[in-house]
């Protein structure tokens, strides 16, 4: 019903930038949320940035102040805007969204994820 797909990931030395996007398509009535999650070896996927289904927004604390999450609505796509990356930073990061698909059904749906990685 719902794709997403990630762009954007690399390998950046730490203090770079990189900016990631995620283009949803397919049966989408709305998008009433939509951010990153990110996860490293031998950790916990964790949330990176998000836009509530409110609007608003939300950050990780480790990347308050360096990141950045923006959106496209025209192009069903958000962004992630990423500066003064750090070793710690490295990690799969995923695209996930809460979409309306149709009346009363709201699905959750994951991007394949794209590999960000910092070197020190």
């Amino acid at each position: 019903q719902v794709q997403l797909v990630e762009s954007g990931g690399g390998l950046v030395q730490a203090g770079g930038s990189l900016r990631l996007s995620c283009a949803a398509s397919g049966t989408i009535f709305s998008i009433n949320a939509m951010g990153w999650y990110r996860q490293a070896p031998g950790k916990e996927r964790e949330l990176v940035a998000r836009f509530t289904s409110g609007g608003s927004t939300n950050y990780a604390d480790s990347v308050k102040g360096r990141f950045t999450i923006s959106r496209d609505n025209a192009k069903n796509t958000v962004y992630l805007q990423m500066n003064s990356l750090k070793p710690e930073d490295t990690a799969v990061y995923y695209c996930n969204a809460q979409v309306r698909v149709a009346y009363s059904s709201i699905i959750g749906s994951w991007g394949q994820g794209t590999q960000v990685t910092v070197s020190s």
